[in-house]
């Protein structure tokens, strides 16, 4: 068992702690002094913890953000349950996230990592024009300019890292997903 407990105390120093000032600064910021920040941010290192020996964490800030989102609630609603004549009055609509979930973000995360492990597994001059063209914009012109060779190479160089990616993703995983 000790070395399960380093491991997991390794994984915690490694991944989580590096992210307490930003979380801290972000709950000060969203719930200012609705909750007692110092037992929301043990709260969700308790469950970053127990979620990471059960192996289900698999992008610790992202993790760790939503759990002391969700014990801030839990905080707040509290407070409301057992003081109700209190004065604590929460505008929590701010906090409550309509936008994109957790699973979406590491989703699009994995995607993006799968796109640059593509690029890069493109051939140097076909790397630099696909880069220069798909990830910059620029023009055929100016990347031709630029590199010392003719339009017809950049168009033919993009086109070919354009099929090399689709075929990376064939076979690595599945095309990104367009938002």
């Amino acid at each position: 068992m000790p070395n399960s407990h380093t491991e997991q105390s390794q994984w915690f120093a490694e991944h989580v702690l590096p992210h307490q000032a930003g979380l801290r600064g972000w709950l000060r910021n969203c719930f200012g002094s609705l909750v007692e920040i110092d037992d929301v941010v043990q709260e969700a290192y308790a469950r970053a913890l127990r979620a990471h020996a059960e192996g289900t964490v698999v992008s610790p800030k992202a993790f760790l953000y939503h759990a002391a989102r969700n014990v801030a609630l839990n905080q707040i609603r509290h407070r409301r349950y057992t003081h109700p004549d209190s004065t604590l009055e929460a505008d929590v609509s701010r906090v409550l996230d309509g936008g994109v979930g957790v699973p979406e973000t590491v989703a699009c995360a994995e995607d993006i990592r799968l796109l640059i492990a593509a690029i890069q597994n493109l051939p140097e001059r076909c790397r630099q024009v696909f880069t220069l063209r798909k990830v910059y914009g620029m023009s055929q012109k100016n990347i031709a300019a630029r590199l010392g060779i003719s339009e017809h190479t950049v168009e033919v160089q993009a086109a070919i890292g354009l099929r090399k990616c689709a075929e990376y993703f064939q076979v690595h995983g599945d095309a990104p997903r367009r938002s």
